[in-house]
């Protein structure tokens, strides 16, 4: 019996950036696995399953998440810090950032991300990553 396949959750709000990862997927054969919001109250409605995201069929819970830093209101690291501390959550979360910066990477540590990629993410970045969590990524 084969195993399901993984779902991950994007958090992005840059469309470009969305777009490319939506063809890294692609390209590393994840079709249909990708769930994208646009900004940290989405991505917290998302994972709390309120408001139009309580649908767990339509928007299950994601095996992993790829979180953009840099958004208007609440930013990747606010919504970081509410899956670590409401949510008490263990689902990896890589950090997708343009950031450079030592200190972006070590608040994002702190503040419990696994992962942390310069965009934009190749092909193999992505399935690099999955696989150090044991996601499926053919």
């Amino acid at each position: 019996m084969s195993k399901q396949q993984s779902v991950f959750l994007l958090v992005e709000d840059n469309e470009d950036d969305a777009f490319f990862m939506q063809r890294a997927f692609q390209d590393a054969g994840l079709h249909n696995a990708l769930h994208v919001v646009t900004n940290g109250d989405e991505a917290i409605e998302y994972k709390a399953g309120i408001d139009g995201f309580a649908d767990r069929e339509k928007y299950p819970l994601p095996d992993m998440i790829f979180l953009d830093l840099k958004m208007p209101g609440r930013d990747g690291f606010d919504v970081l810090a509410w899956i670590r501390h409401e949510q008490k959550s263990k689902v990896p979360v890589a950090v997708l950032t343009s950031s450079p910066e030592e200190i972006d990477r070590k608040r994002a540590r702190e503040l419990g991300a696994d992962c942390y990629l310069l965009k934009p993410p190749t092909t193999a970045m992505l399935v690099s990553c999955c696989r150090q969590f044991d996601l499926d990524c053919r």
